[in-house]
């Protein structure tokens, strides 16, 4: 009897114990779905082509998506997964909001400045020409909503590089007057692939706004000097060979401006440029030395100037390419043709022909001019191929500035050696000074041969040591009077 108690005992404290695990391990399934943490949702407000791009970006990175419209139910085609309802009811969903609205159409946020209390408010807006407004759109939003926390940043990107998926590594930039909804939206744009800079207070919006309004900043000045030199020896070619020719033989050839004189400005514009990206360095090098320190700043004009020796090399190169396509139709130009042809013709019609002696010295000429060109041609396209970001990043630094600097002034040396050689049986001739004026080739080489003869004086040895030392942090000792006033200055 106490045997049959005791099981009855057991078998209800088992199905007891039974009973109460049994929800736990039903559970386990559910639990295990629900432990995944809900996508954050994301509202924004306009859905123009920035909107959509945005959201379906937003969307590929896990996010929840949500639009806020003016007429929810006639607006244009939105990403798959996406909501749309009114700007009251999206706004109360979520609590980032990012605004891809034109500043015109900010007053419908103040009539929700309720809702948006406490919100963060990203400002994607940009304006068709700086200064327009008084003030900045992050700060006129920040007026309209005081309650809000507005950040102004990604109005960098576009919606062709939204769509595209052009973002990995693209920096962007924020500002903002709260560190807690500039964080938030660092985090979003990093998933999104993106590189934040942090540029400060709600202040710097005007700068953050005139960002996308700069026409290639980088090129301004590359491109006004080579314009420039264009011009210059374009006009000046133009006096010496077709007017010259006009006024003094009475000859028109106003037929070789469209590709013999630009085949000459080609390759004189390419060469001073190509100068020009390794004149800065030079010039640096010699104001190191005359100062014995590097930790004195560089004149504001050198600082531009060496910023922008890129641009210069690249454009330099364009110029380079023109003139090798031009190189290769002069043969079958018309003036050109008909030469060849009337020259046979005469000599048929006179049956004679013409002696032709074989010049040795001019066969080495031509044939070493040929070779420099090419050589040199192909030492630019390989300098070209490095300053691009995919093929320098692979480099070392050793590597970069071994082709940038060693192979550069290389180049600089064969291209200039090149016009020498052009003009070499020329210089001593009075023919070539029409109008007691100089050939443009010989003024081109007047500033590689500057450049190269300074980079000479750079190379030997006991000016290298000493400029070597100095860009490792050695100073050559103060003058008595600086000592003096530094001495007065730490007192």
């Amino acid at each position: 009897m106490l045997t049959i108690k005791t099981q009855r005992k057991n078998m209800t404290v088992s199905s007891g114990l039974s009973e109460e695990m049994k929800p736990e391990i039903v559970s386990l399934h559910p639990l295990d779905t629900a432990a995944a943490p809900k996508p954050e949702l994301l509202c924004i407000f306009g859905t123009g082509d920035l909107g959509r791009s945005l959201g379906l970006r937003l969307l590929q990175s896990g996010y929840r998506v949500v639009y806020g419209s003016r007429r929810p139910h006639s607006c244009s085609p939105l990403p798959q997964g996406a909501q749309v309802m009114s700007h009251a009811i999206a706004a109360q969903s979520a609590s980032l909001i990012f605004i891809c609205v034109h500043r015109e159409h900010y007053e419908f946020l103040e009539t929700m400045a309720l809702h948006l209390e406490g919100k963060v408010l990203v400002d994607l807006s940009n304006n068709l020409k700086k200064d327009i407004y008084p003030e900045a759109n992050a700060a006129y939003l920040q007026r309209l909503v005081p309650g809000a926390a507005v950040v102004k940043g990604l109005n960098t990107l576009s919606a062709w590089a939204l769509q595209n998926g052009l973002l990995a590594g693209k920096q962007v930039y924020l500002c903002g007057n709260s560190a807690e909804a500039k964080q938030a939206v660092a985090e979003i744009a990093t998933k999104l692939g993106l590189t934040v800079l942090d540029r400060g207070s709600l202040s710097a919006a005007r700068e953050l706004e005139d960002f996308p309004l700069q026409l290639f900043p980088e090129w301004r000045l590359p491109l006004r000097v080579a314009v420039g030199l264009t011009a210059f020896f374009f006009f000046y070619l133009l006096i010496r060979d077709v007017i010259y020719a006009y006024v003094e033989q009475g000859k028109d050839i106003s037929f070789r401006i469209m590709v013999s004189l630009a085949n000459k400005v080609f390759p004189i514009v390419s060469l001073i440029m190509l100068s020009l990206c390794y004149l800065p360095g030079v010039i640096a090098a010699f104001l190191q030395l005359y100062r014995g320190t590097k930790y004195r700043r560089f004149p504001d004009w050198l600082d531009r100037w060496m910023l922008c020796r890129k641009q210069m090399g690249l454009t330099a190169l364009g110029f380079a390419f023109l003139h090798a396509i031009y190189t290769f139709i002069i043969p079958i130009r018309y003036a050109v043709r008909h030469k060849l042809i009337s020259h046979v013709v005469d000599e048929m019609k006179n049956n004679k022909t013409t002696p032709f002696y074989f010049d040795n010295t001019e066969a080495w000429g031509t044939d070493s001019f040929y070779v420099l060109g090419i050589l040199g041609f192909f030492l630019y396209v390989l300098l070209g191929l490095t300053s691009l970001p995919s093929v320098g990043g692979s480099l070392s630094w050793r590597e970069f500035s071994f082709i940038q600097s060693k192979l550069g002034h290389l180049t600089l040396f064969i291209c200039t050696a090149h016009g020498y050689i052009y003009g070499w049986n020329k210089f001593l001739r009075p023919s070539t000074y029409k109008w007691y004026t100089p050939p443009g080739y010989m003024l081109c080489l007047i500033v590689p041969s500057v450049v190269l003869v300074l980079k000479l004086l750079l190379l030997l040895p006991c000016v290298d040591r000493t400029l070597t030392r100095i860009r490792q942090g050695w100073e050559r000792t103060q003058p008595m009077g600086e000592m003096g006033e530094s001495k007065a200055t730490n007192l």
